[in-house]
C-alpha cells in the first residue's frame, strides 16, 4: 500500500508540476496547448487510474469518474464542450 501511495502521489505531483508550467508558458491558457500534449495528459490519467483503481476506489465519486472517463475518451474534444 505505501509504494502504492507513494507512486500515485509522486504522479500527481507531476501532473502539477506540468500543468504549473504549462500556465506559466500558455498564460494559462490550457486549450493553446498542443493537441499531443493533451492526449499525452490524457494517457497518463489513463494509466495512473487503472494502477491505482483499488487505491482510488472510495477517492472518486461516481461523478469525478465520468469527468475522467469523458477526458480519456477523447481528450481533443473535452474542452470543446
Amino acid at each position: 500500500f505505501n509504494a502504492e501511495e507513494k507512486d500515485l502521489l509522486e504522479s500527481i505531483s507531476a501532473l502539477k508540476a506540468a500543468i504549473t508550467v504549462l500556465s506559466k508558458h500558455q498564460g494559462g491558457a490550457f486549450l493553446q496547448i498542443p493537441q499531443s500534449h493533451i492526449t499525452t495528459v490524457a494517457m497518463t490519467l489513463q494509466q495512473q487510474m487503472h494502477r491505482h483503481a483499488l487505491l482510488l476506489k472510495g477517492t472518486i465519486s461516481p461523478s469525478q469518474k465520468r469527468v475522467i472517463a469523458a477526458f480519456i475518451q477523447e481528450p481533443q474534444d473535452y474542452f470543446d464542450a
